[in-house]
Formats: structure tokens, sequence, C-alpha cells
């Protein structure tokens, strides 16, 4: 059985070598299809330890660290996060980004992804001023050569957490796919929600 834990700043230290390991295998796989290494990963899980009221939600079997969903204000984000939505003239200061959340493949389909949306959503709920969530998804065509023949995108899932797909929102991330010698700028399409039904 799966057990979460929410936790923030120095409380992730320990964990960030495990947590760069299971970020570079979960995200070899399509759609992501990354070739990344250890020692850029252990400098971006670091900017959760430093940014305020950021946090990251992990999955344990037992005490071994099997899955992790990370978030943080919107404010605290980078700029190519950020762009699309003050373009659009949301107020940044009032959303909640949800970055990625990663599991080993054996361990899905037993509600980590529920969990980890809920404890995200109520952390970013309990920060003042927060009214809204969001994340981003990688756009790859259909066509693509990687794309496994039982590959099921997540959309269903998202809409069913509430979330809506926002095309209007839209950046690029860059990095390095599997077999590639160098980066390539990927879209990535922002999916968004009230965290608050009157709004």
């Amino acid at each position: 059985m799966l057990t979460f834990q929410s936790l923030s700043g120095s409380q992730l230290t320990q964990y960030i070598s495990q947590l760069a390991e299971l970020r570079m295998r979960v995200f070899r796989d399509f759609p992501y299809l990354y070739d990344g290494d250890l020692a850029y990963e252990a400098r971006y899980l670091k900017t959760y330890i430093d940014a305020p009221n950021s946090v990251i939600v992990l999955a344990f079997d037992s005490d071994k660290v099997v899955g992790a969903s990370t978030g943080v204000p919107l404010r605290h984000e980078t700029a190519e996060v950020k762009q699309p939505f003050v373009d659009a003239g949301f107020n940044i200061d009032e959303i909640f980004y949800c970055g990625e959340s990663v599991l080993l493949s054996e361990y899905r389909g037993q509600g980590a992804g529920v969990a980890f949306f809920e404890h995200r959503e109520t952390h970013g709920k309990a920060l003042a001023g927060i009214k809204y969530s969001c994340f981003c998804g990688v756009q790859r065509p259909e066509d693509h050569p990687a794309r496994p023949a039982d590959y099921q995108p997540l959309d269903t899932f998202w809409q069913h957490r509430g979330y809506e797909k926002r095309p209007e929102l839209m950046t690029y991330f860059s990095w390095k796919d599997r077999g590639d010698h160098e980066e390539t700028r990927k879209p990535m399409i922002f999916w968004m929600k009230s965290l608050y039904e009157y709004f």
C-alpha cells in the first residue's frame, strides 16, 4: 500500500538523489523521452527547496520513494512558465503551478495520480491569494515514431480532476530526447482549474 507525505524546504534535502533518479527513469518513457543527467536533476530539484511555499508530495512503498509530485506558486517559476499567463492577462499571484508527477510503472493504478493532485491543490488553497491551479503537458505528434501502440494520453483523467485544456496558454521547454545529440524545443500546453467553485 502506498503512503503519501507532503514536504517543503529543507525537509526535502535527504530525498534529492532518490528524486533525481526517479525523474530520469520515468521521464525516459514516451511522451517525454527525456535523456537527463543527475547533476542537472539535483540543481532542478533544489529550486523546490529554495522557493517559498513550494511542495513535493512523495509516494512511499515502505521507506522507498516510488513517486513524487511537485508544486510551487507560479510567481516563483521561470519566465517561460509565467509568461503565457502574463500575456493572457492573468494575475500570476493567484495561480499555483503543479509541476511534474512521476511514478514507477509498477505502482500505477493505485490512486497515486489522484493523491498527487489532492495534496498539491490542498497546499495551494492554503496559501493566501491562490485561486487557480495549473500544469502543462508536452504535445507530441500523433504519428511520433516513439509513440507506443497502447499509449493512452492522460487528458480524460485531467478532465475528471476538473482541469480544462487551454491551448492559448502555451510555452516551450527544451531538453534532449533519447537518441538525440542536442536539445530541441517542445511545445507545452497548459491546463487550468479554479480551486473554488465560485470563481
